[in-house]
């Protein structure tokens, strides 16, 4: 797939692919012949879970940390479990603020 084609499979924008590109979340897709960015079925899967973290309003590197834990399954699930406990809680406190 071409970038344009995977962005459309995601939900990204073009810029969105490449922002998350730069920023190390989505690994570098090979390369034509022709030098284009070809684009696999798991760069869809990495970017609509980036999106969906991010919707619930996951700092960049809360959702590095993920892609990290994903890549090395058979460790625990603790540290995970440790990550997104932190993220609600200060989710939370924020949500507190804004309602006081």
């Amino acid at each position: 797939m071409r970038i344009g084609e995977v962005a459309q499979a995601s939900g990204a924008s073009v810029t969105t692919v490449r922002f998350y590109e730069r920023e190390g979340l989505l690994s570098e897709p090979m390369r034509s012949d022709g030098n284009y960015r070809v684009y696999e079925r798991h760069h869809v899967s990495s970017l609509r879970f980036i999106l969906h973290c991010r919707s619930l309003g996951m700092t960049l590197d809360e959702v590095r940390s993920l892609l990290k834990f994903m890549e090395t399954p058979d460790q625990g699930c603790q540290l995970v479990n440790k990550l997104l406990d932190e993220h609600i809680a200060q989710a939370g406190q924020l949500h507190h603020r804004i309602s006081s």
